[in-house]
């Protein structure tokens, strides 16, 4: 039997002495240690030190979509067998997670153990930022380090233009890199490929957003097939449609994802408040710790609007998200639907007595 701690194959795919030592239990069962780099209905590629093999995952909880095995797991996979099974995943390290459209409101975990995020936004497009602010907020949730690049950006010649574009998006990505990148030109590529070498990168984006181009060309070869997407508003068909874990040639591993049409928040506070730091720590001078930022007297929030300190853009996106996340983790806590139920009606009782008043005003 190999030691789990000497595989120089698992290297390169981040095979570290922290996962050795989480893997040895199952070392002495005769199990082998590999990473998921495909799953497909029921089944997954994994790459172990024996090679590239195939194996079934029943074994593994198949009814929630917390607990499947995916992308970038570790996993304790059978030495021989017909059909070859994963018998479990090792802890993760991190995880990207979004719920799904169920009315069960259940998570999704699209990939597993990532250090790097790189949202990709096209620049063939208008510029929406309140879904960048989205991504980033599943994106630190995941306990990985987001980073933004600007795809197809040989499509805004004017470096003025550019250069404003790329600070639009740093002031709403506080604490998060935001490059410019042409993979038509090779423009960027440099500095991005040094940013996320010798870790796992994940890479995210809407359909069109240039991904598969962008993996590409980090790659140094084509890998992942291309389609062009539209002119009139920058979608494309889904190129990607699974999630394929890649091993980058300067170090570090790859995992492509297909677009997302629907981002939706999965129990993401912590996210959402580093996305919108600026407005958390406004909000620590608030002179009521229950502050809304709505109407509130000695509101620190609503002074710094009427300073044009903070865009009122900003923290209108802030309490979408906020409303959001509340609505979804209410969905699973009684305790907190019920509270929220009350404030709802409390707010609602406010807002009519309001009315009534003015109305009174007028006649």
């Amino acid at each position: 039997m190999t030691s789990p701690s000497v595989l120089p194959a698992l290297a390169p795919y981040g095979w570290d002495s922290a996962w050795a030592d989480a893997f040895t239990p199952y070392d002495a069962e005769g199990l082998l240690p590999g990473r998921v780099v495909r799953v497909d209905r029921g089944q997954c590629d994994v790459v172990t030190a024996d090679g590239l093999v195939r194996a079934d995952t029943a074994f593994v909880t198949p009814h929630d979509p917390m607990r499947v095995v995916c992308t970038g797991d570790w996993v304790a996979v059978e030495p021989a067998g017909s059909p070859r099974y994963v018998r479990t995943y090792l802890p993760r390290r991190t995880a990207f997670v979004r719920s799904t459209s169920s009315k069960r409101s259940e998570g999704q975990i699209l990939a597993a153990n990532v250090d790097h995020a790189i949202v990709a936004v096209s620049l063939a497009v208008d510029l929406d930022l309140g879904r960048v602010e989205r991504f980033l907020a599943l994106a630190w949730e995941s306990g990985a380090q987001p980073v933004v690049v600007l795809t197809k950006a040989d499509l805004v010649p004017d470096a003025v233009t550019l250069a404003h574009l790329v600070q639009d998006v740093e002031n709403t990505a506080p604490g998060v890199p935001v490059l410019s990148v042409s993979a038509t030109l090779g423009e960027g590529l440099e500095v991005l490929t040094a940013m996320v070498g010798g870790g796992t990168t994940v890479l995210l984006g809407q359909s069109g957003a240039g991904k598969s181009t962008l993996a590409n060309a980090l790659l140094g070869e084509d890998v992942m097939e291309v389609q062009a997407a539209r002119d009139i508003d920058g979608k494309g068909r889904h190129t990607t449609t699974t999630r394929n874990l890649l091993a980058l040639p300067g170090g570090g591993v790859l995992i492509d994802t297909p677009g997302l049409r629907g981002v939706g928040l999965w129990d993401a506070e912590t996210g959402v408040g580093q996305v919108f730091s600026e407005i958390e720590e406004l909000a620590e001078r608030c002179r009521f710790h229950d502050c809304a930022h709505e109407s509130e007297p000695g509101c620190a929030v609503l002074a710094a609007i009427d300073a044009g300190e903070l865009p009122v853009r900003r923290l209108e996106s802030y309490r979408k998200l906020k409303r959001e996340n509340q609505w979804i983790v209410a969905k699973t806590d009684a305790r907190l639907r019920a509270e929220l139920r009350r404030d709802w009606k409390r707010k609602g009782a406010e807002g009519r007595a309001a009315m009534e008043a003015k109305r009174g005003r007028w006649h």
